[in-house]
């Protein structure tokens, strides 16, 4: 059982949906980065992805990839963000942690070291979205046998034939990217992706999440209601690009987590 495992578990218990929050590591800079994550459980996160900052962040929407751009060029490195995940640590032993990003980094860093470091530090699980179940022996494999989650990503285009291959090797939860595109280009409607989320929790036991355009409290809060929670990224980072003092970042994502929870 991971802490992913156990927050679910918990939220289910209660009658809960889960609010995740996406924050990229070392946006704007490192420090005001961690005073935010730092914040976030307090805010009503139940679980914090943290993006891995990447020269060519392929699946992400101009507002991701201006702030990974940003975090490049305040110096953050992988070994920084490892560095950063530790020191909230030091604080928040409960709260999961789930890496989003790319395998460069991580081919680079040295695919052992990366996952030893990695669980030392505290991540509990990893998203890495341009890796295929068709390379699960490259990293989803050795994370999963290190005890961190591999959560992957389905979609509206993820039939019938496709999704058992999806699930093989997932944990933690599964990931339903609510759009066909990138982060934060499209508006999702509950409506029309319901029957998706509806056969995917027919072919699982894991939770599913639902993220990609959700930037509303009542737009958490209607995908929470047919999942089993949401995912804001691109509206909380927008509003660290815009340089928003942390304490209304933090007001901005305690209303989005009450949205989804009210679900």
């Amino acid at each position: 059982m991971t802490r992913i495992d156990d927050t679910f578990a918990r939220l289910r218990a209660a009658g809960k949906k889960a609010f995740v929050s996406y924050i990229m590591a070392g946006d704007p800079d490192e420090a005001i980065s961690l005073e935010l994550m730092r914040g976030l459980p307090g805010a009503g996160v139940d679980i914090i992805e943290l993006g891995m900052p990447f020269t060519d962040p392929m699946a992400d929407g101009p507002t991701i990839q201006a702030a990974g751009q940003r975090a490049l060029e305040a110096g953050m490195t992988l070994n920084k963000v490892l560095a950063m995940v530790r020191a909230f640590r030091a604080g928040d032993s409960t709260t999961p942690i789930v890496m989003m990003g790319y395998y460069n980094p991580i081919y680079s860093h040295g695919v052992d070291r990366f996952l030893s470091e990695a669980k030392e530090a505290g991540i509990d699980g990893l998203i890495v979205v341009d890796l295929p179940p068709e390379e699960d022996a490259e990293l989803c494999l050795p994370a999963q046998a290190t005890g961190l989650n591999f959560i992957r990503l389905a979609t509206p285009t993820t039939d019938a034939k496709r999704l058992p291959r999806v699930l093989q090797n997932t944990s933690g939860f599964v990931y339903y990217v609510s759009i066909t595109g990138i982060t934060g280009s499209a508006v999702p409607q509950a409506g029309d992706i319901a029957p998706d989320i509806a056969r995917i929790k027919a072919a699982t036991d894991l939770p599913v999440v639902v993220g990609f355009g959700i930037n509303t409290p009542d737009m958490a809060q209607s995908m929470a209601a047919i999942a089993d929670g949401s995912v804001v990224g691109s509206a909380i980072v927008k509003s660290v690009g815009e340089k928003r003092p942390v304490a209304d970042i933090l007001a901005q994502v305690a209303a989005l987590a009450a949205g989804a929870h009210s679900a």
